[in-house]
């Protein structure tokens, strides 16, 4: 198994597990609060994953490329509004019915991509991410 695939896994039963804890977290809680409180959390684990590595020394030259960290921070502030939506769906809403819909970024992604990147979607490609968007609006609305 490619290590690309085993790493796509592991970040879908992870989104997975955020999903269901975050529910269960947001129970009684304000859902911007428990976004930001989250990302210190993960700030914090993902430092120590960096020194862990021992690539601390690293950070400099995303410091030096101007652009990179630029666009690093643009990242950022997308993935922030991501989480801060996310947990303000699952807070109102049924998991069930909006991680499915969230999932619609593969969608987005692809499109994404080919437009910035000129991607090539396969026709047996388009055809896939067209049933994950049916899908996703099936599995949320019905």
């Amino acid at each position: 198994m490619s290590a690309w695939l085993v790493y796509a896994l592991l970040s879908a039963i992870s989104a997975a597990c955020v999903a269901i804890l975050g529910k269960i977290g947001l129970q009684h809680l304000d859902a911007n609060t428990a976004t930001a409180i989250r990302s210190i959390v993960m700030a914090v684990f993902l430092v120590g994953v960096v020194m862990v590595q021992g690539k601390m020394n690293l950070i400099t030259t995303f410091i030096n490329d101007k652009k990179a960290l630029f666009i690093i921070a643009l990242s950022g502030i997308a993935g922030a509004l991501s989480w801060l939506f996310y947990f303000m769906a699952i807070k109102e809403g049924k998991v069930s019915q909006v991680a499915p819909i969230d999932k619609l970024s593969v969608v987005f992604a692809v499109i994404f991509a080919a437009i910035l990147f000129g991607e090539k979607i396969s026709f047996p490609a388009g055809i896939g991410v067209a049933m994950i968007a049916a899908g996703a609006i099936l599995v949320a609305l019905f």
